[in-house]
């Protein structure tokens, strides 16, 4: 599998589970990357993170 190399960061999914009252977990299909935290916002914040982080890897790479 390839890794993306899109700058975009709406063309990277976040995708949020709960299971119980405070068993949140979030995951990226194409970055093939799971958080997993106690509250909804907690992993959508760290997942937007984890993406705009692993953006800014690519455009160093590039330069």
């Amino acid at each position: 599998m390839t890794q993306p190399q899109s700058t975009d960061p709406n063309d990277y999914e976040v995708l949020i589970r709960r299971r119980g009252e405070s068993d949140y977990a979030s995951y990226c299909p194409q970055l093939a990357h799971m958080i997993k935290g106690q509250a909804h916002e907690e992993v959508e914040n760290a997942m937007k993170a984890h993406v705009l982080a692993y953006i800014e890897a690519l455009k160093h790479e590039a330069n």
